[in-house]
């Protein structure tokens, strides 16, 4: 089979197609035969030599891939070949051929197509799950950064969902009407002095949750933006691993900083992450309250390019690698 191998820890010009032997289903695990892939800041780590796979896992680049069936291993039940699916991957994406834990996959959502639905799984998954890890209610203000990616987009129709109001930072004034169109209540320059605008728009209360893929460069600013018990949950570090905070503005908000990976967690909870995506994300878009962000398609066999176009920042919504 075909996969995406990386040469050198380095730039995109490091991937190339190569030939790989297709896997085998273990017991308990399926084969997908890949249709296409999503595209992930992680991966992009991932080929600069930054985020390794967890020990055991494939080495191939790719954390969420759609696809169909191929093979069923022993003690897998509920999967036929041919069955449509998605697949929530903690590596091996970027390839023909994927096996992965039958717990990890989910039917593909009604009325999908598979390659839209390839760029659905992962950031619903990383926002259901951390909406539940900070407990994310009815009634409370979330801020997100990075509103108009992958994850921002998917986030913020969620977050409307649950019933909060969406405050998000964006670079340009289309992705702030994007975001705006999403459902966001109010859009905010990263440029400028997003913190006041979150005192602006919180009456000086604050938010009551951030969902930051910032990391050290937004630190401070991030706990200075909590309202009393607020929640800071960082997934990302695109500004950086290594911050500075001033433990009193926690300790005086009762605030409280967390940070989570979903690639890294065991098996059995991103079997149980997958099925509330299934549960309570696929009816959502079934009924038009979520709806997929744009897609920016590229074939495998362009990977450098679809790894440029992301790292160049003006990608709105999901990019995603196709099997031609």
């Amino acid at each position: 089979m075909r996969i995406v191998d990386v040469t050198a820890p380095g730039g995109p010009e490091n991937l190339i197609l190569t030939q790989a032997p297709k896997p085998t289903a273990e017991p308990g695990d399926v084969v997908i035969a890949v249709r296409a892939a999503g595209v992930n800041r992680a991966d992009l780590l991932q080929r600069q030599g930054y985020y390794p796979p967890p020990r055991g896992i494939s080495e191939v680049i790719g954390l969420e891939v759609s696809g169909v069936i191929a093979e069923v291993g022993d003690g897998v039940t509920g999967w036929a070949t041919g069955d449509p699916c998605v697949a929530l991957l903690a590596g091996g994406g970027y390839a023909e051929y994927v096996s992965v834990p039958a717990g990890q996959v989910i039917p593909a959502p009604p009325g999908i197509d598979l390659v839209t639905a390839a760029g659905l799984i992962e950031v619903a998954a990383t926002v259901v799950s951390n909406f539940d890890h900070v407990h994310l209610a009815a009634g409370e203000t979330v801020l997100l950064h990075g509103g108009a990616g992958g994850i921002g987009s998917f986030a913020i129709q969620y977050a409307k969902a649950l019933g909060a109001r969406v405050l998000v930072t964006a670079g340009t004034p289309a992705k702030r009407q994007f975001c705006l169109d999403l459902g966001a209540d109010v859009a905010l320059d990263y440029h400028e002095d997003w913190l006041a605008g979150v005192r602006d728009a919180t009456g000086g209360r604050g938010v009551d949750v951030v969902l930051d893929v910032m990391g050290a460069k937004y630190l401070e600013s991030n706990v200075d933006a909590l309202a009393a018990d607020g929640r800071l949950v960082v997934i990302g570090l695109q500004g950086g691993r290594k911050g500075t905070l001033n433990l009193n503005t926690l300790l005086t908000k009762r605030g409280t900083v967390t940070a989570t990976s979903l690639r890294f967690r065991p098996v059995s909870q991103k079997v149980e992450i997958c099925h509330h995506v299934r549960d309570r994300v696929w009816p959502l878009l079934a009924d038009g309250q979520v709806k997929p962000a744009p897609q920016t398609l590229f074939p495998m066999t362009d990977v450098a390019q679809a790894h440029r176009h992301l790292e160049s920042g003006d990608n709105v919504g999901k990019v995603i690698l196709v099997w031609e």
